[in-house]
């Protein structure tokens, strides 16, 4: 019995198929093809399912159906839906992923982008606001000093302060990566695959060391549950619910800790091209979102640098 081969015609055939669903599914492999994050895969699926449930309830099969006026009505049925600006936005740009990639993979004759004619929705960058550094050292006091799982949960606290480091990230830190005593942690699983470098102060390398006195498993994780296993994203929030219910506060949200970390860090004087690299960012327009600066920053930064005053 032989194997079936593909010849040229059915090669062809195939790249002339403009089949919404089959290219879809054809995108996403290539996305893992590319060794892409299982989380960014999963981006690209969820965004690409409420193109892809649009264009069916518009009885748009084929790729060559999408128009311009389809796309727009697209962005205005998300907004209809309840999707937050930010959402629509990155349902946007997945979209034209997409088209663009299918252009470049196929190089279909007499077909022009419809999303070259569609702008992107604008997305106001609202500051976001940091963690409460009031309630952080709140529910790092209800944290008791001589016990494992005390010295941990003060431990994770300090560390999400001291290197704006996202959960995930600091969820997947083993302990052959992390130097208690210099304090310098590669973050090996960065956003984008990208490795970078954290840093820990000396307050933050103390306790560090407190928690890891007490270790005596095998794992490789830094971070782990009481049974010795890993600490899990959901372990994380438990984490912060029950410090949070014990202080009396209200459970943070993780990311929020990042924010503080990036604000603190710009007022205590660290140019902006150092914090994009200290927190992993691609560019310096995401990183503005997190700077919450106020009306007291602005003055205190004019009196340092005041030209006149400077002369």
């Amino acid at each position: 019995m032989t194997t079936p081969t593909l010849n040229q015609g059915t090669i062809t055939a195939f790249l002339q198929e403009t089949y919404l669903l089959t290219w879809v599914d054809a995108f996403l492999l290539d996305r893992r093809a590319q060794n892409l994050s299982k989380g960014t895969v999963e981006f690209y699926r969820k965004k690409l399912k409420y193109f892809t449930d649009y264009c069916e309830g518009q009885a748009v099969k084929e790729i060559t159906q999408i128009d311009a006026s389809l796309l727009r009505q697209f962005l205005l049925t998300l907004e209809a839906q309840g999707h937050n600006p930010g959402g629509i936005h990155a349902a946007y740009r997945t979209v034209k992923t997409f088209l663009r990639w299918w252009e470049n993979e196929v190089e279909p004759d007499d077909w022009k982008n419809p999303i070259s004619k569609v702008k992107a929705p604008k997305v106001d960058l609202e500051p976001l606001e940091p963690v409460s550094i009031e309630s952080v050292t709140a529910m790092i006091d209800t944290c008791p000093k001589g016990t494992m799982m005390g010295n941990r949960d003060r431990a994770i606290m300090l560390f999400l302060l001291d290197t704006g480091v996202r959960a995930g990230e600091l969820l997947a830190i083993n302990l052959d990566v992390v130097n208690p005593i210099t304090g310098e942690v590669l973050i090996r699983k960065g956003k984008g695959r990208k490795p970078r470098t954290a840093f820990l102060g000396a307050k933050t390398r103390k306790t560090l060391r407190a928690y890891l006195k007490h270790r005596r498993d095998t794992s490789t994780a830094l971070w782990i549950a009481k049974g010795g296993e890993r600490l899990t994203y959901w372990g994380l929030k438990m984490i912060m619910r029950r410090r949070a219910t014990q202080a009396g506060v209200q459970t943070p949200e993780l990311h929020a800790f990042r924010r503080w970390f990036a604000l603190t860090c710009l007022r205590a004087g660290v140019d902006a091209y150092s914090l994009q690299e200290l927190m992993g960012h691609a560019d310096l327009q995401i990183l503005r979102r997190y700077l919450k600066q106020t009306h007291q920053d602005f003055r205190e930064a004019h009196h340092r640098a005041s030209p006149v005053d400077n002369l």
